[in-house]
């Protein structure tokens, strides 16, 4: 599978917010809508693999996190969403852990 590199501090914004755009600016639901839904269902079709790279933004509200991930996939699969996106954050491990927490807890329904 081919892999494609995706960093949320170039193609999103530094300052992510929170869960939903009524709440404020850069937020998940302004993230999947008019950006990352699209390049995910890209990535599907192209049987790609994105590299999200979570690293150099001032820091990520729990919200944004399973706002963006966690709806992923409950709007796909978990499976699905495991096959296409790979999480990094070298500078900051506990993210990627965070993030497949929320992917994993899709399967129940559970919105933190």
């Amino acid at each position: 599978m081919k892999r494609v590199y995706f960093k949320i501090a170039n193609e999103f914004t530094r300052t992510p917010g929170p869960r939903y755009i009524h709440e404020g600016p850069n937020s998940a639901e302004q993230f999947l809508k008019e950006i990352f839904r699209n390049r995910f269902l890209k990535a599907v079709e192209n049987n790609e693999i994105i590299e999200v790279d979570l690293d150099d933004t001032a820091g990520y509200a729990t919200s944004f996190l399973e706002g963006t991930f966690g709806e992923l996939a409950r709007e796909n699969s978990v499976a699905l969403v495991l096959k296409h996106i790979e999480i990094l954050s070298p500078k900051k491990p506990w993210y990627k852990e965070e993030v497949m927490e929320y992917i994993n807890e899709a399967n129940e329904g559970v919105i933190a």
